[in-house]
Order: C-alpha cells, then structure tokens, then sequence
C-alpha cells in the first residue's frame, strides 16, 4: 500500500506517503489528447489549477507541450510563453507545482517562478537538463519514454504450399526436365555439349504457365552510364515527392526523437497482426518488458545521484503509453510492487491512456475515468505513491472513500477557536463538542481560554481564543467542510456583506496537520499566518513543547512575541 516510509523533497515542500498524493493535470496546450484547448487561456489555466486544489489535488503538473501520439513538437519559447504566467500564479497560492517539459530552459524558468518538480518526459537524458536539477533542489521525476519490445529478427518468412495445384505443378515440372534430358543424350552424342538451357516453365492441366521460384543469384547490375549517374540526385529528391502524391495519407517521420517514437508506438498499436504471429498466452513475457523499463528508471535514477541530486528528491513513472502497446502497458502496471521495490517514490500516470480505453471499451479519452479510478486503485495496492490523473475531484471523492475504510489511519492536526460576540466561553465549548462528533474524528486535548486584542480590525471586542488538539481519519479538505458546517450552525456569517475579520460568533481555523502541505484559495496548510497570531501560539504552548520551533522546523517562518497580531491579554479559564 501507499503508507509506507518514502518521502519526496520537493524544493521547500516535503511529501510523505502516508496515503496516496494526487497530480492533477494541467494542460495548458491546443491539442492533448483528452482535453486540449480547454485550458489554453492563461486565466482559465489558473482558475482550472485552483479549482484542482480546492478539490483534493496535491500537485498540479502544469505542461505547455502535448506528447499524444502524432504530436507537432513546440519550441522552447512557445512552451515557456504558455506555463509560466500559470506556474507563477499557482505558486503564489502555495500550490506544489510541476512542471512537464523536456526543454531545461523551460524547466529553469519554471523553477524560477516557483515550480518545485520538473517532470520530465525523456527521462533526464539530456545532460544539459540533469546539469540543471544537480545545482536546484526541486524535486525530479524519471519518466520511461520508449519501446519495450524485443527488436525483431530480420528473415525471410518461408510459405509452405501444400495444395494440390502444387503438387501437380511439380509432378510437371519433373517431367519436363525428364524429357529434356532425354532430348540432350542424342545431342552430346553427336556434338559433345549441350545445346540450349533447359525448360524452367511447364504446363499445368488447363493451360496455366507455373514459373519457378527465383532462388538463384539475382543477375548482376550494369554499371551506369555518366548521363544516368548525372539524373541520380535529382531523381532521388523526387522519389519523396511522387511518393506522397500517390500517398496523400502518408508523411515523413518528424525529426523529433520523441515525436517519431510516439508515432511508431501508434502505428504498433494500429496495426493488423497476421496468423503467424498469434501467441499462446494472452499477454507478452514480462521478463524482458521490466528489465527494460526497470533498468532505465534505475540507471537513470543513479546517474542523477552520481551527478549530485539527493536520493530522496527522485520519483520514478514507467511511462504508461509512450512506446508502449496496449498489453504491454498491462504487463507493466501487473509488475507496480517490483517497480516500487526500487526504492523512490513511485507515480501512477495512467489518466485516460490508451489501454485504459482498451481494457474498458470506452473509445472516448474523456469517458475514461471510471476506469482510470481502478487501474490507479490497483496500482495504489500495490505500492504506487502518487496517482496523476485529470478529474481531481472524482478521484478524491473515489480515493477518500476508499482509504476510509481500507487503511485506518488517525492523524494529529490542531484547530484554532476564536469568538467575540455572545457567550464568547460558551461558544468555544459548543464549538469543542460538535467537533468530537465528527466522523472519524475525536478531540483529544484543549488548550485553556484565553483573552486577546482583536487583530488585523482592531475597533471591535476582545476574543476568547484557544486551541484544539484532534485526531481524525478524514482528508484535510473534507475535515475543513465539517468545520464550516459547525461554524454555520453556531451562526458565522460568512456571507459578502460581513467583514473577513470582523466580529463572529465562532471562528475555526486548521492550523496543521500531521503530513500534510496543501495550497489554494479553500486551504492552506500549515496555515500561512500561524506564525504571526499571538493568540494562536500562546494557547497551543499548552498542548506542545516550543510551538515557534516546532513550526518553524516545518517551515513556518514565526515572528518575535513582540512582532506578533493579537497578543494574549488575559486567561478566561479551562475549556
């Protein structure tokens, strides 16, 4: 399963896995294969991240160039004009981006507005790209881009006839030659040699000429003439031409490495296999699919540590699609544990491909993610760590569903209490114990009441603050919606007309929560501004030793008691 001890350092974010992440995918391109055009525009881009986050997305993995087979490859510039006003926006909302590219001048200007991954598609082959990644410290993603098939053995394929017009035709050919010899004896007789070549066609019954087969040398070429060798080049350039005009359907391969492996793979993946090479077993020798893929990811994954990038900033993707046919893509997901075994952070990258139409029957990229959700379910069973998928919400919804009931994980995570309008105390308690009735969720410590200055609006009542240390089984966003719901019920107004940090009569923030990094405008975790909020530090000295360093290992710059908002005037009692 996904829990386990891995961690992928990502610039200044750290994942663990103790449930399975989610990338959501983000094309910001006119011609992906499932959805492309719909993101173009920069600010729909933007808005379709944040709406990602919102709905359970760890990553975004933000990519300017499609890689579909029969892709048009796009130049650095163009790739660069299209992600990074979206990597910088994202970033700014505290989302952990990738970005997808095989360009490192790409990937450098990514990473400088914020990128914390560089996915990329050819597996860090080129050296200029693993210069780059050795001197940064975003984390890296090894892709296996390329064929798995055994190349295939040059021979000539031997037609055995065995029809009776066959067997005539040689009982024919037989008699021929037996009559010409008997014709010859007279001829060497009386001259001493043989007169003519024998016969090489004979007669079937009915009249029908049978040639022989040509298996004697081919005669040799005369040399050319100086005004044919003069036509040559000439004739050559055409060939090309007259091809395609009698070929329209036709075209030359790109000169893209990874654009000319794209189309072969779906040329593979289209063609029409002859009765000779039907097999015995529904699915290819695994053996040497995975000693090809997994000896890539593992050699790539060295080189890169020999160049200098720490181990634990790699996560390895066996590529789903790229080179690869539909029963190979099979034989590779089957083999998820072996591939985990290596040792990173393992991605499950099947959203929409082609075998998952394949095994499904959906001819439709985008109607495929019901069946994504069960090839990503069967992969997480088998050790895969992150899932990259395109419908972030489903996946959430599917993901916490299941993880609910299949893997029993409480986690510790601390919720801020504030009010100043009614029964201040009271409204703290009542807050505490609709907390404790949360599903899969149960109050463990409370810190005392404390009173402070109101902070950020200051011309408005004192608060009672503390803070409640939980445990529970949810996922972050889903806890956040049951602490709106209580917040609701106990009369917050949050509508448009009532100030952002105005008077309420209850308050409730997530603070953090044990291993989770979360962005966007729903939450953000840890919460961006625990580190300046008196009133939150002081009462959550209560619960643990050092809460400013606590935080600030985590990476929560925390301001001097003297620099802080709301500072603690007074205690107003236990809760």
């Amino acid at each position: 399963m996904a829990n386990d001890s891995k961690t992928w350092r990502c610039g200044k974010y750290e994942l663990s896995f103790d449930r399975p992440r989610i990338m959501g995918v983000l094309n910001v391109t006119p011609d992906s294969f499932s959805d492309g055009g719909e993101h173009f525009d920069p600010d729909a881009a933007i808005e379709y991240g944040l709406a990602m986050l919102d709905a359970g997305a760890d990553i975004i993995d933000v990519g300017g160039e499609s890689t579909r087979p029969g892709f048009t490859p796009v130049n650095p510039d163009e790739e660069a004009r299209r992600v990074l006003p979206v990597v910088r926006a994202l970033a700014k909302e505290g989302a952990i981006v990738s970005i997808d590219t095989r360009h490192v001048a790409v990937a450098k200007a990514a990473v400088r507005c914020g990128a914390s991954i560089v996915n990329d598609v050819t597996g860090f082959t080129d050296p200029k790209m693993v210069e780059f990644v050795k001197t940064s410290t975003c984390g890296v993603i090894v892709m296996h881009a390329g064929e798995v098939a055994a190349p295939a053995r040059t021979h000539a394929t031997v037609q055995l006839d065995t029809s009776a017009a066959a067997f005539v035709a040689e009982k024919a050919r037989e008699a021929a030659a037996e009559a010409a010899r008997e014709a010859e004896k007279p001829a060497r007789r009386r001259r001493g040699k043989l007169l003519g070549e024998p016969k090489t066609e004979a007669k079937l019954p009915g009249g029908v000429v049978q040639p022989s087969l040509p298996f004697g040398d081919p005669e040799p070429a005369s040399e050319p003439t100086d005004e044919q060798k003069q036509e040559a080049p000439a004739a050559e350039e055409a060939a090309p031409v007259a091809e395609a005009a009698a070929n329209p359907e036709s075209s030359p391969e790109p000169s893209d490495h990874l654009a000319a492996m794209m189309r072969r793979s779906a040329r593979r993946e289209e063609a029409y296999v002859p009765t000779s090479q039907l097999r015995r077993f529904t699915l290819p020798d695994s053996a040497p699919i995975m000693r090809r893929v997994m000896g890539f990811l593992s050699d790539q994954a060295r080189a890169l540590i020999h160049a200098g990038v720490s181990r634990d900033r790699i996560c390895i993707d066996p590529g789903p699609g790229f080179g690869k046919t539909a029963n190979e893509d099979i034989v590779i997901q089957r083999e998820t544990a072996k591939m985990a075994s290596l040792g990173y952070p393992l991605m499950c990258a099947v959203s929409r491909k082609r075998f998952v139409g394949a095994v499904s029957g959906v001819t439709e990229a985008a109607e495929r993610d019901a069946a994504t959700f069960g090839v990503c379910l069967g992969a997480i069973q088998a050790g895969a760590n992150i899932v990259r998928v395109h419908d972030v919400a489903g996946f959430a919804q599917f993901l916490n569903g299941y993880w609910a009931v299949a893997k029993p994980q409480p986690r510790r995570a601390f919720v801020a209490v504030g009010s100043n309008l009614g029964h201040r105390c009271d409204n703290i308690r009542a807050a505490r114990d609709m907390i404790a009735e949360i599903p899969l969720t149960c109050v463990s410590n409370c810190s005392r009441i404390y009173e402070s200055e109101p902070a950020y609006e200051t011309r408005q009542d004192a608060f009672a603050n503390a803070v409640i240390e939980i445990k529970t089984e949810l996922a972050p966003l889903v806890l956040l919606d049951e602490l709106m719901k209580i917040e609701a019920e106990l009369g917050r107004d949050r509508s448009k007309k009532a100030k952002v940090n105005g008077p309420r009569t209850i308050d409730l923030d997530l603070l953090w929560m044990d291993g989770e990094t979360h962005g966007g405008k729903k939450l953000r975790l840890p919460h961006p501004l625990i580190g300046e909020r008196d009133f939150v530090l002081v009462p959550l000295e209560d619960l643990m030793h050092d809460p400013a360093r606590f935080f600030r290992y985590n990476g929560v710059e925390v301001k001097e008691p003297e620099d802080r908002v709301g500072h603690i005037v007074g205690e107003l009692g236990r809760m």
